[in-house]
C-alpha cells in the first residue's frame, strides 16, 4: 500500500516536471516570436500551465532575489524535484524496508 503511493507520488512529480519544461519552452517560444501570443489555442495552453505552475513557483518567487526578467523559480522546483525523485523518496522506501511489499 505504501509502495503504491510513493509510486503515485513519483509519477505525479514526473508529470509536474514535464509540465515545468513544456511551460519553459513555451516562454521562449514567445520570446523568439515563434509562436502568437494572440492565438486563442495558444492562450489556452499559457493559461493552464500557469494555473498549474503559479501555486508551485509563488513561494519561492518571495525566497529567491530579483533577477529582472530571468527568473529561476523553474529552475528551483525542477531540482527539487529531481532531489526527491532520486534521493528522498528512495531513501524513505528503503527505510521502510520489508514493510513496504506487504
Amino acid at each position: 500500500m505504501i509502495y503504491a503511493l510513493f509510486n503515485i507520488l513519483y509519477i505525479l512529480l514526473d508529470v509536474l516536471f514535464w509540465v515545468i519544461i513544456a511551460q519553459v519552452i513555451i516562454s521562449w517560444l514567445f520570446v523568439f516570436k515563434v509562436l502568437d501570443p494572440y492565438s486563442r489555442v495558444v492562450a489556452t495552453i499559457v493559461e493552464v500551465l500557469e494555473r498549474i505552475t503559479a501555486p508551485i513557483y509563488r513561494p519561492i518567487r518571495k525566497i529567491l532575489p530579483d533577477f529582472g526578467q530571468l527568473d529561476l523559480s523553474p529552475m528551483v522546483v525542477l531540482f527539487g524535484i529531481l532531489i526527491l525523485q532520486r534521493a528522498v523518496i528512495p531513501g524513505i522506501l528503503m527505510e521502510l524496508g520489508p514493510t513496504v511489499v506487504r
